[in-house]
């Protein structure tokens, strides 16, 4: 019998696809029945070419209602949360760094994270206890101290923006950390400083599951993820460890499309 207890994040038979407008025919599912379990602890990366649903994975983990689930389930934490809203899920632990950040005129960085740490964690801090919880995180992602009383994401760098991005995670403790492209549009410095920031945060909580989804195996080789999976066409069609990753840069994808 398989011991379940440690299961962080189950996906058992997972099909999706775009939330129809109103009175359109609903399109094909995006997601054609994917499996994948991560473990408290594990870093588990998801490469896959344009189109393969990678991203509209990680939207409807977290629930984007621009997205439906049309069959299967997913379990967190032994919970069954296919159906639970976004807030619910953040909530109770799961993040979503996204591929392209949005702005937010208006409010400040550091504005945010003291709702979102509320929201979270029911921690009340003020703006000054924020602001010092924050500032040894910024000097390892490379910010600088005015950093946090920005507005989000607006005239942000890439680099800033997923730096950001980074020290949110940091800053609210998730349990299941799912990071959309984190590397995309960084260049080699920049994504370094990243991936020594989720290397920092993996230190102090070992226990973080971590869902990498990216095109590159630079990333890769910066955090050395327990697991490795291939996703073509909806589904996971190999999974391994890095030598997975060393053959996809050796053979591209035509070597696992027959896979499907």
């Amino acid at each position: 019998m398989t011991d379940t207890a440690a299961d962080l994040l189950r996906i058992e038979d997972l099909h999706a696809r775009p939330t129809p407008e109103e009175g359109a025919d609903p399109g094909a599912d995006i997601l054609k029945g994917l499996d994948l379990v991560v473990r408290r602890g594990e870093v588990h990366a998801i490469m896959g070419p344009n189109g393969s649903g990678k991203s509209t994975l990680a939207n409807t983990l977290l629930g984007n209602p621009a997205y439906e689930v049309t069959s299967g389930r997913i379990l967190y934490d032994g919970d069954d949360v296919t159906e639970w809203p976004t807030d619910v899920r953040a909530k109770s632990g799961m993040f979503l760094a996204f591929q392209y950040p949005q702005e937010i005129q208006g409010v400040s960085v550091i504005q945010f994270l003291r709702q979102a740490l509320s929201a979270r964690k029911g921690i009340d801090l003020s703006v000054l206890e924020l602001r010092l919880a924050t500032m040894d995180w910024m000097k390892r992602l490379g910010m600088d101290s005015s950093f946090v009383d920005r507005y989000l994401n607006e005239g942000f760098s890439g680099g800033e923006k997923k730096r950001n991005e980074i020290m949110q995670m940091a800053i609210l403790e998730p349990e299941l950390a799912i990071l959309d492209e984190t590397d995309s549009g960084l260049d080699i410095d920049a994504l370094r400083v990243v991936a020594t920031g989720i290397r920092e945060i993996r230190k102090d909580r070992s226990q973080l599951g971590i869902l990498l989804i990216t095109h590159y195996q630079r990333l890769l080789d910066e955090l050395q993820p327990d697991f490795v999976h291939i996703m073509v066409a909806g589904r996971i069609v190999a999974s391994g460890g890095m030598e997975l990753a060393e053959r996809l840069e050796r053979d591209g994808y035509e070597a696992f499309r027959g896979a499907d």
